[in-house]
């Protein structure tokens, strides 16, 4: 069994904190959190220490670290721990700055790190990515991706995420890529403020469509908007020369009721923790693969891609061109 530590005891580490207590492969043996009660209360309900951060780094029988502290950490964790010789589970994105993701590839681009992108972690989505890859369905055309919240975040939230681009949409850019097989070379974004005027008053947009296009032609539209008004709102649709593959919403149960009005089905999931849970399980279950011994199926590179398709979609709303990378 492999023991691991957590840096980061708030909402996304608490997921990744029972999925690692419930593993049998790996052991949660620290908990690291600048807030005492809060690395006191995870270390508490799982059975681990808390310990200092240098504590973590310096023990030669912690073999890897999650890093779900705040965005901001990330990649200096990150470079801590590959220093160390540790496995790394970093939760996205790498970094808010692409010069500054992109300067610590000496590194990192040899490191044992994976990317927390858990949506290629869904077996709804990897299902899709399975049927596509059989080619049944003929060759790849265009991919439109829908991704809406049920309502939008804080703006206390909001001024510290990054920004649409950065702290939502990147997901659906690193999905873009691994479904397309190629890289985007031009990026093509507008932006709104319909949601919550306080968003638009940080500088930000809550709404957004995003147009990728790889140099072989193909294409990728995405879809983001800080409230859809009817859950949280998940949805591919890959179209290929053959036919279209999709992968729709998942509701909270099967059941429906018929009656004269027509047939209601229950609502949509309205949270990712809920829509994602197997998504996260997943990862865990992949990062002990990875201290067995495995690579990372999506890591350094890979989050260095996705953030820079995010700060191309921000330049082309500012510019309103076409951005080429």
């Amino acid at each position: 069994m492999h023991k691991i530590a957590l840096i980061g005891a708030g909402r996304i580490g608490r997921i990744h904190a029972r999925n690692a207590a419930l593993n049998p492969r790996v052991e949660l043996v620290g908990v690291v959190d600048p807030m005492a009660a809060s690395a006191s209360e995870v270390a508490a309900q799982w059975g681990a220490q808390v310990m200092t951060l240098g504590e973590v780094m310096d023990a030669p029988d912690i073999g890897g670290v999650i890093v779900a502290s705040s965005t901001d950490t990330h990649l200096d964790y990150s470079v801590r721990a590959a220093r160390a010789g540790k496995a790394i589970f970093c939760e996205k994105p790498i970094d808010q700055d692409l010069a500054r993701a992109r300067s610590a590839s000496g590194d990192l681009a040899d490191a044992r790190i994976l990317l927390a992108f858990n949506r290629r972690f869904d077996p709804n989505f990897q299902a899709l990515k399975a049927r596509l890859d059989s080619g049944s369905i003929g060759a790849l055309e265009s991919v439109q991706i829908t991704s809406n919240d049920p309502s939008p975040p804080p703006p206390s939230y909001v001024a510290v995420s990054g920004g649409l681009f950065k702290d939502m949409a990147i997901h659906d850019f690193d999905m873009a890529r691994w479904l397309l097989g190629e890289e985007p070379t031009e990026v093509y974004a507008a932006g709104s403020c319909l949601v919550d005027p306080e968003i638009g008053k940080l500088g930000d947009v809550d709404t957004a469509r995003t147009v990728l296009k790889t140099a072989s032609g193909k294409l990728c539209v995405i879809s983001n908007s800080r409230r859809s008004g009817f859950g949280y709102d998940q949805r591919i649709e890959a179209y290929a020369s053959k036919g279209m593959v999709r992968a729709d919403n998942v509701l909270e149960s099967t059941v429906q009721v018929w009656g004269e009005a027509g047939a209601a089905a229950d609502r949509f999931q309205n949270f990712f923790l809920d829509r994602y849970a197997a998504a996260y399980e997943a990862e865990m279950t992949h990062f002990a693969d990875m201290l067995d011994g495995a690579s990372a199926s999506v890591g350094y590179a890979d989050g260095v891609a996705a953030l820079a398709l995010a700060e191309a979609a921000a330049e082309s709303v500012r510019t309103g061109q076409v951005v080429r990378l």
